[in-house]
């Protein structure tokens, strides 16, 4: 059985075909966020701490980190905020991180001072990018997100993106690395603009599980870009794509509607051993107005019942 194992400095994850869904938060990152990265190159984090607080308290299990604040020379400004970043978030929280970039110095700086075993996000099938980032991988011994776009782009042919996973996954055991630290993301095309996106992954994802023996992973809201109502699709594929064998989204849990999703898929794949983690989320559910909690402090009187510990700064 396929288990790849992520850690913070105390709390260890399993993401595997048999372990409950994955969610890996996706706030933490400036792309389209302007306010975001203004802040973050201001030295700002009150929003990047913000963020991370409410994503743990609405259940994510890990949370993605991205500091691409600026296109202009981000070999020379990334690895530093990267650092700053990460150094801040897993000060105040204790879930696994996941180090996003697509500049190799700030994944390795990144590397450098996470604590536990991060995720890399990501490597493609692009022949420089796998020689730059598996022998980092291999280095720090940690899984990596594979993205199934190569050279020649993102192929609209699902067998093309598993040829290019494949190929992936082989490259990396020329390193020593195991199809456990490999997590593929198959590339979810908006079904907007293609009818057929949702069939195509569901596919690639079995096949993935079953001929690769992979994990998988996605940016889930991918699948509604371009249309209205757009939480309605995410919530609708979150069970569907489980079912298929997807472990793991990047995804906003501060919505509630696709957080009972995942909830209820694990009840029904049977991850969520006798439903207790449902019946320990929603024991006292009151149907809401469908917001997540506003701020820092109400995130953390989510997450610990309102109590205060005394003595240091509260971790969730």
């Amino acid at each position: 059985m396929t288990r790849t194992i992520v850690a913070s400095a105390t709390k260890e994850i399993i993401i595997g075909f048999d372990q409950p869904f994955c969610v890996i938060g996706e706030r933490i990152n400036p792309t389209g966020r302007k306010k975001l990265a203004a802040e973050m190159q201001a030295g700002n984090f009150d929003t990047v701490i913000a963020d991370a607080l409410a994503q743990v308290a609405a259940g994510a299990t890990m949370l993605d980190v991205n500091a691409g604040v600026t296109a202009v020379d981000p070999n020379a400004t990334e690895p530093a905020l990267m650092i700053k970043t990460l150094e801040i978030v897993q000060g105040i929280v204790d879930v696994p991180l996941s180090i996003d970039s697509s500049v190799t110095a700030a994944i390795e700086a990144g590397l450098r001072v996470a604590k536990g075993r991060p995720l890399i996000n990501s490597v493609t099938g692009e022949l420089e990018k796998l020689e730059a980032i598996l022998p980092l991988v291999k280095k720090y011994n940690v899984p990596v997100v594979a993205i199934s776009n190569d050279e020649t782009g993102i192929s609209e042919d699902p067998d093309v993106r598993f040829a290019v996973a494949k190929r992936i996954v082989e490259h990396a055991a020329d390193y020593g690395i195991k199809p456990e630290d490999i997590i593929v993301d198959p590339l979810v095309m908006p079904i907007g603009a293609m009818g057929t996106a949702g069939l195509q992954v569901f596919k690639l994802v079995r096949r993935l599980r079953e001929e690769l023996g992979v994990n998988t992973t996605c940016g889930l809201s991918n699948i509604s870009f371009g249309l209205p109502h757009r939480h309605a699709i995410n919530a609708a594929f979150i069970p569907m794509v489980i079912a298929s064998g997807m472990t793991s989204a990047i995804m906003n849990p501060c919505r509630p509607q696709e957080m009972e999703m995942v909830h209820g898929a694990n009840v029904l794949n049977a991850t969520d051993a006798n439903c207790q983690s449902w019946i320990r989320t929603y024991r006292d559910y009151k149907p809401s107005n469908g917001t997540a909690p506003s701020s820092a402090a109400e995130a953390v009187a989510a997450s610990t019942g309102g109590r205060r510990r005394g003595g240091r700064s509260a971790r969730v």
